[in-house]
C-alpha cells in the first residue's frame, strides 16, 4: 500500500478539497518505473478556505501526522482564527509522521489559482482511493514559473522523459 493512501482516504472522507502537485503529482503520469521521478515529499495545493484547511488538519492528525510551521509545531488550538492567519500569510504547513510520509500543505502554486487547477484536475485511483492530481502541464508550467534552482534542475534533467508524458496529458485533455 502506498504510504499516502490512508491520508488520501481521510481527506476524501472529510470532504477536503486539494490537488496533488509537484514531483509527486508528476509521478501519477509516469508510464512505468523508468519515468518515475524522485521526491521525498508530497505537495498538496489547497484553496484559500479556512474551513477546508481545518478539515485537512483534522484528517492529517487522524492519520497520525504531526503538523509543523517551519521548525515549530503548529500552534493550538487549531481553530478558524489560526486557519485564517495561515491563509493570510500563505504559510506552508508540513504534515509528517517523522519517518516515511512528509506532506506540504500549500496555498500557493506558481502561475496558477486553485480554481483553475481544481477545474482541470485528473483523478487517479491509488489503492482503491481517488486522488485528485493537477494536470501535468500545470505542474510543469508552475515549476518553470517558480524559477527556483531545484525546479530548473528538475525540468532540465527530466526534459526527455516529460515530453511524451506532456503529449499524452494534452491528448487526454482534448478527448
Amino acid at each position: 500500500m502506498d504510504v499516502f493512501t490512508p491520508l488520501a482516504r481521510l481527506l476524501r472522507e472529510r470532504g477536503v478539497q486539494y490537488v496533488v502537485i509537484g514531483v509527486a503529482g508528476a509521478n501519477h503520469y509516469a508510464l512505468g518505473g523508468a519515468t518515475v521521478f524522485t521526491t521525498r515529499d508530497r505537495d498538496l495545493f489547497l484553496p484559500l478556505d479556512p474551513d477546508n484547511l481545518l478539515r485537512c488538519w483534522d484528517a492529517c492528525e487522524a492519520a497520525g501526522l504531526s503538523l509543523w510551521l517551519g521548525e515549530e509545531p503548529l500552534d493550538s488550538p487549531r481553530d478558524r482564527w489560526l486557519a485564517e492567519r495561515v491563509i493570510e500569510r500563505r504559510a506552508v504547513i508540513r504534515a509528517t509522521d517523522q519517518d516515511q510520509l512528509d506532506v506540504d500543505l500549500t496555498l500557493l502554486m506558481a502561475a496558477f489559482e486553485f480554481d483553475t487547477v481544481w477545474r482541470d484536475r485528473r483523478m487517479f485511483v491509488v489503492d482503491g482511493v481517488q486522488v485528485p492530481v493537477a494536470r501535468l502541464l500545470h505542474i510543469v508550467e508552475s515549476k518553470h514559473a517558480a524559477g527556483r534552482d531545484k525546479d530548473r534542475l528538475f525540468l532540465a534533467t527530466h526534459r526527455d522523459a516529460l515530453r511524451p508524458l506532456l503529449e499524452r496529458d494534452r491528448r487526454n485533455k482534448d478527448s
